[in-house]
């Protein structure tokens, strides 16, 4: 049986004049699969994910997300995907049930499917205490995991994770793998993006993007086997140390 690609590119590029911010990059992400895509400051990889989750029109190339034209249909590609941010995009001012509510509704819940989700939500966060306490008052772990699960909420087919465990202690992080592997056993694409090379290894597959191009794309295994190093850190360095870009 041949795996269902959720994300599809061809040759995807995006210009700023002669500015060259993603060169032609072609992968194909599948359903479940743990994606990781990894390059330094400067790699392309913030105007990649812009394109990808339909906020910005590629130069030219081609791509399907959710099975949607990244040209023709990025509003049905927006209500296909969920993304979180770093910064968890959780409003601090409002209560735990408050932001469900907000966020699910964004996502086009109606009602009872917000009722019936946020519910269900508080429960498996274990947060029936603090779901009317204000955001701004939780532990950062607890806002982590807070803003991934508003984030897939909707049932997405994709969720996009830009720097989802920046400025988290390494055992939140870890805690917050479990959540991600969970939403991969249930049919939910990941695509990641971090800048801890211990994480790349928790990834099925991985990108490494370089000046605006795909340098390798490969399991972390094969990346070591090939690049013949220990870690992915040695992998990472090894790709990017010829780059010329400094920030994106």
């Amino acid at each position: 049986m041949t795996a269902e690609k959720v994300i599809s590119t061809d040759r995807l590029t995006k210009k700023f004049g002669d500015f060259v911010a993603a060169d032609e990059i072609s992968f194909d992400v599948y359903k479940g699969e743990i994606f990781g895509f990894l390059g330094a400051n400067g790699a392309g990889k913030t105007t990649a994910i812009r394109m990808l989750c339909g906020l910005s029109t590629p130069s030219y190339g081609e791509a399907t997300i959710a099975g949607f034209d990244i040209y023709k249909e990025t509003e049905k590609i927006k209500k296909n995907i969920g993304y979180m941010s770093q910064k968890f995009s959780l409003y601090e001012d409002l209560t735990v049930l408050e932001n469900i509510k907000f966020f699910g509704g964004i996502y086009g819940l109606s009602d009872k499917e917000l009722k019936s989700k946020s519910n269900q939500l508080i429960e498996t966060l274990g947060m029936s205490v603090e779901a009317k306490k204000l955001v701004g008052s939780l532990p950062l772990g607890w806002k982590q995991k807070l803003a991934f699960s508003v984030a897939i909420i909707h049932d997405p087919k994709i969720v996009f994770l830009d720097e989802p465990t920046g400025g988290v202690d390494p055992v939140t992080r870890r805690q917050f793998w479990d959540l991600i592997y969970k939403a991969s056993s249930q049919g939910i694409t990941i695509f990641v993006t971090t800048h801890y090379m211990d994480e790349a290894e928790y990834c099925h597959r991985i990108s490494m993007m370089v000046d605006g191009k795909i340098k390798a794309l490969d399991t972390p295994t094969n990346l070591k086997d090939q690049y013949h190093a220990n870690s992915m850190d040695d992998v990472f360095y090894e790709l990017a140390r010829g780059a010329k870009r400094k920030a994106d």
